[in-house]
């Protein structure tokens, strides 16, 4: 495991703390982007549906203070408020019983993400490492799990990625599919060691199904995706240059999205970090809108 301040280093990228109103040069210009937007496709605002928020998190847990945890997870459930609300997102976990296989993580998922959501691969033998918690405004409609590579003792387990179809209850026409991931370690923190060869040979494996087997094969199918994940390399080449779009230009915590052909359009808001004090990882927050267009 790498040390606290390389992970927090890499964690938040290039020495920012990304906070509220930290928003990365990409997306900087969002809000003033809207009105352009808006007024730009006035002609069809009544074809199109209303703007739908929705908050991500990409949340790694960590195995450094265990005691930390219960409380990490919570302030993950309470990330955003609006409207004098606590808003529930859309959640990728990764790390969950990773190294610390007691049990408490999914329970205290279970318990703070309990009535109105559904905690897709919680205790899932082969991917409770990376599930997901969706929240009640959104039907699961389909899930799966895609195999990235396999594991070595002593090195790093198997890695897969979770993937789910979600569609908005509210507009049935709102659908878009999520996924939640977490790269091997140790590929690209500078350090050498007896497996560095095979750690950078599964990091691009699992790039090239990350891009391939899930990016690809659901774009083709129409759906724009959502993703969030531990990539462990800052800055991730893109999946799928001229397409995806990120919310943080760096850090090794990620949250991105690859638009669809379904009609479903996606944009950024804001930005914004929830502290966990585990380890070097905070839990990052992208505020997004969805409609249909």
């Amino acid at each position: 495991m790498e040390s606290l301040s390389r992970r927090r280093a890499l964690a938040l990228g290039s020495g920012a703390v990304l906070g509220t109103a930290g928003v990365v040069a990409g997306a900087a210009g969002a809000n003033a982007a809207f009105a352009e937007e808006d007024a730009a496709g006035a002609h069809g605002a009544e074809a199109a549906g209303e703007w739908h928020q929705l908050v991500v998190v990409t949340a790694n847990i960590g195995r450094d203070r265990l005691g930390e945890r219960e409380r990490a997870i919570r302030d993950v459930r309470h990330a955003v408020t609006a409207g004098g609300r606590v808003d529930q997102p859309l959640v990728g976990w990764q790390e969950i019983g990773e190294g610390d296989d007691d049990g408490k993580e999914a329970r205290f998922i279970r318990k703070h993400f309990g009535g109105g959501y559904r905690n897709l691969f919680v205790g899932d033998k082969a991917a409770h490492q990376v599930p997901m918690s969706v929240p009640g405004a959104f039907h699961v409609v389909d899930h799966r799990v895609t195999h990235a590579h396999g594991g070595r003792a002593g090195v790093s387990p198997h890695r897969v990625i979770t993937e789910a179809v979600l569609e908005l209850a509210a507009d049935p026409r709102v659908r878009f599919v999520f996924a939640n991931t977490h790269y091997v370690a140790g590929a690209w923190n500078g350090k050498n060691d007896p497996a560095e060869a095979w750690r950078h040979k599964m990091w691009q494996r699992h790039f090239r199904k990350h891009r391939d087997d899930v990016l690809e094969h659901w774009h083709a199918k129409g759906f724009p995706v959502i993703w969030t994940g531990d990539v462990n390399r800052s800055p991730m080449p893109l999946l799928v240059p001229g397409q995806e779009k990120r919310a943080f230009a760096r850090g090794i915590d990620q949250i991105a999205w690859l638009p669809g052909g379904n009609g479903t359009e996606i944009r950024l808001k804001r930005t914004a970090h929830v502290p966990m004090h585990v380890d070097g990882h905070d839990a990052r927050v992208a505020i997004m809108q969805l409609r249909q267009g």
